[in-house]
């Protein structure tokens, strides 16, 4: 099947004033997404979505292939429909959404969802790692609690699942998993999840993906290995990401 990836980049974040042009590695955050994404070689097209005629031109001087689109888009996903639906890239058979504020996201996040939606397990996929008690009282780290065929249940900013005994904490720990930001979807269920009106559950959590899960839509979820692929939302997470790419500078330069 032929695989768009589609990266939303919008200027409104309130956290990090203008993140998508914001440095990381002497380039635009919005750059060094679309170069990550472009090195994994999993895509037959890769390209960036976006109202902002700044963002459009610092892609542009990198050599990525820019979509502008409407202005008042409510999410990412709406952006990435958006795009999707045009007469050029109706040829598509999966299409991705990787978050423009994902610089470190990895080729097995990537993949491992695609992949879901390629074999028709799910017509809606997105990708979680394993992780440590830390993250549960972290609420900038969305948290997602799956069924036994890895379907998504739930996803929440609070400490899921829940810990009532502490004599159940290590079969606990063994259920933790963080979302990763990355979604697949087939085109019907694209034009699905975008058909809905926001859902009261969207709003109160401000996530996304729960106004599909809410009417009952299956997502499946790629259980990947840990990948330090935090998404950058304030000026210490920007900081972070910067000495890591200090400090990563040769293998970063795959991304180059």
């Amino acid at each position: 099947m032929s695989i768009l990836i589609v990266i939303p980049a919008r200027l409104g974040s309130t956290r990090l004033p203008q993140k998508p042009l914001r440095l990381l590695g002497g380039q635009p955050l919005i750059v060094r997404v679309w170069q990550r994404v472009s090195a994994m070689r999993i895509a037959d097209r890769v390209v960036i979505a976006t109202d902002s005629e700044a963002v459009a031109a610092a892609a542009n001087v990198a050599g990525a292939e820019v979509v502008m689109t409407r202005a008042d888009h409510r999410s990412g996903t709406d952006r990435v429909a958006e795009v999707a639906g045009r007469p050029d890239f109706a040829g598509y058979d999966v299409i991705v959404n990787v978050q423009g504020d994902e610089p470190y996201v990895s080729a097995e996040s990537v993949r491992g969802a695609a992949r879901i939606v390629e074999r028709r397990q799910f017509p809606l996929a997105t990708a979680a790692c394993r992780a440590t008690p830390d993250i549960l009282l972290n609420p900038a780290i969305v948290k997602v609690v799956t069924d036994v065929q890895g379907r998504a249940l739930y996803f929440s900013r609070a400490p899921i699942p829940f810990l009532r005994e502490a004599s159940n904490g290590a079969q606990r720990n063994a259920l933790l998993l963080q979302h990763i930001g990355v979604y697949a979807y087939t085109r019907d269920g694209l034009d699905r999840w975008v058909s809905l009106p926001p859902h009261p559950l969207e709003i109160v959590e401000h996530l996304e993906q729960l106004r599909p899960i809410a009417e009952g839509f299956a997502m499946g979820v790629a259980t990947v290995a840990p990948a330090n692929a935090a998404g950058i939302d304030t000026e210490e997470d920007l900081a972070s990401a910067n000495a890591r790419w200090s400090e990563e500078k040769p293998s970063a330069a795959g991304a180059h």
